[in-house]
């Protein structure tokens, strides 16, 4: 009897779980017991045959080649290659003196009517394979051109099933929005995120540790604001599932991901670490450790400027929040505030940004007429193109944040309590609380000589001379005279502190 070589293979994993390799195995024992020919060893391969590389099929190959066997037996044609370099090693076997048999087809591969039946359902295997490709392709675009993305759900998303939108997870959503917060404070490298995510128990799709690659693809993936990019054709799409994460945090983060500006890991984590600058050279004021002590110095040489340390930097925050806080009068006042008729009404921004809304998608119109007359190249459209949707996505999400005029009491209530508990909330806060509390209140954080010096926010200074601006009128995104980077951060970050700080006041009395 004959020694061969048994080739079986299925496309996948999942199909490697079911029958076909073993109903594969049976016909090709079947076959050889009718033939004469004995299997001297199998070779099962878990590959799809439309690439190559399959590295089984090119043991197999080698050790054919080296006289091991006489002959090979696979089940079917498209068992063994559908690309035709494959299919050539295969006919190169043949022309070296190997009988090749299929199980299931009656084919004489030594003669040249059986060869040329062979090569004939070699190239439709092949062309079946681009065919089904290009309907895979077709099809999957159009659920791009749907808003839904037709693959697997990333990090913070659930799967619902083909044709149904992801939806934000319960438990990994909020840790994914809480990364992209994180880094956009600039306070840490991914080192540093990746492990404090880790302790707060943010794991990858298949329940293991985050990689600092998988970190990378989190932090830069636009899915998180509503939009699906699709790196194998450089398009981007409009996807109808939930943001998790606001556009302008998104932003900030690939604003720091390009300038490469996060600090390094370092062992210490200083409390007003990137806080403060010389408000003499503008240089940042770095901390180090001293003799159980932290100073914050100006790096610049003969910079008048030298070191403070962070006991008094933080002294100086409870004093200027103890000046900044609201008598119990202008807190009523606050609180039962109603906007005047001269201020912006909420129905008037939402028509400002609807307007711009509908400008950016005339834009964006414009922009598919350029491409179609060929004025632009197709790959500054799609750089253009990008920019606006992430234009868009940012202009919808303002759009669907203006409050409804009954939720203004509420709002004006806890911004009245904020205004008036400051120094509470600031003592009570951990470390990184202290950081948002800092952050939140003065765009501008100086240190002249040995004199720290804050800039407030508008939102804390205009209050006591308009106390109907928490009434819902118009707020700027960011201050005039704010030299800080990145957008003023809103008073409503702070609601979640305050609700804590109250609730644990209350329980303990």
């Amino acid at each position: 009897m004959k020694p061969c070589f048994g080739y079986i293979r299925v496309s996948t994993q999942k199909q490697g779980e079911g029958v076909s390799l073993e109903a594969q195995k049976d016909a090709i024992t079947v076959f050889a017991s009718q033939n004469n020919l004995t299997v001297t060893q199998w070779f099962e391969e878990k590959e799809t045959a439309a690439k190559q590389g399959r590295p089984v099929f090119i043991q197999m190959l080698r050790q054919l080649k080296r006289g091991k066997a006489v002959g090979l037996i696979m089940h079917k044609i498209d068992r063994s290659a559908r690309n035709p370099r494959d299919w050539a090693d295969i006919s190169d076997l043949s022309d070296a003196g190997i009988d090749i048999h299929f199980a299931t087809e009656n084919l004489d591969f030594r003669s040249r009517g059986g060869r040329l039946t062979a090569d004939i359902q070699a190239v439709i295997a092949a062309d079946y394979i681009r065919n089904l490709r290009e309907e895979c392709i077709k099809g999957m675009t159009g659920r791009l051109k749907q808003g839904i993305f037709p693959w697997g759900a990333p990090p913070g998303y659930l799967n619902q099933g083909g044709g149904k939108p992801k939806i934000p997870c319960p438990k990994t959503a909020p840790l994914i929005r809480l990364t992209f917060e994180l880094y956009a404070t600039g306070q840490y490298s991914y080192e540093s995120l990746l492990d404090e995510m880790h302790r707060r128990c943010l794991r990858n799709t298949r329940g293991g540790r985050l990689t600092l690659c998988g970190l990378g693809n989190i932090l830069q993936n636009p899915f998180y604001i509503g939009l699906m990019y699709i790196k194998s054709s450089g398009k981007t799409y409009e996807g109808i599932h939930e943001p998790i994460v606001p556009v302008a945090t998104w932003n900030r983060v690939q604003t720091i991901r390009n300038e490469r500006s996060g600090p390094k890991s370092t062992r210490h984590n200083h409390l007003f670490q990137g806080i403060f600058r010389c408000g003499l050279c503008d240089n940042p004021m770095v901390p180090e450790r001293q003799k159980d002590h932290v100073y914050y110095r100006c790096k610049r040489q003969n910079c008048p400027t030298k070191t403070i340390r962070e006991e008094v930097l933080d002294e100086a925050i409870r004093t200027e929040l103890r000046q900044l806080e609201l008598s119990s009068q202008a807190s009523v006042q606050v609180s039962n505030a109603e906007g005047p008729a001269t201020l912006v009404s909420l129905e008037d921004q939402r028509s400002a940004i609807a307007l711009q809304i509908k400008d950016e998608e005339r834009r964006l119109e414009r922009l598919e007429d350029l491409l179609i007359d060929d004025t632009l190249s197709s790959d500054t459209f799609t750089r253009k193109k990008a920019m606006i949707q992430v234009r868009l996505a940012e202009l919808r999400e303002k759009h669907a944040q203006i409050p409804d005029p009954s939720a203004l009491v509420v709002q004006q209530e806890k911004l009245a309590e904020l205004r008036n508990s400051l120094v509470f909330l600031y003592e009570s806060a951990n470390r990184a609380e202290k950081r948002m509390i800092v952050e939140n209140v003065w765009p501008n954080r100086t240190v002249s000589g040995k004199k720290p010096a804050f800039e407030p926010y508008s939102w804390i200074t205009r209050v006591k001379n308009d106390v109907t601006l928490l009434g819902g009128a118009h707020e700027r995104d960011r201050d005039r005279t704010s030299t800080a980077e990145g957008d003023s951060s809103p008073p409503e970050k702070l609601f979640p502190l305050l609700d804590r700080s109250l609730r644990d006041d209350t329980e303990a009395a």
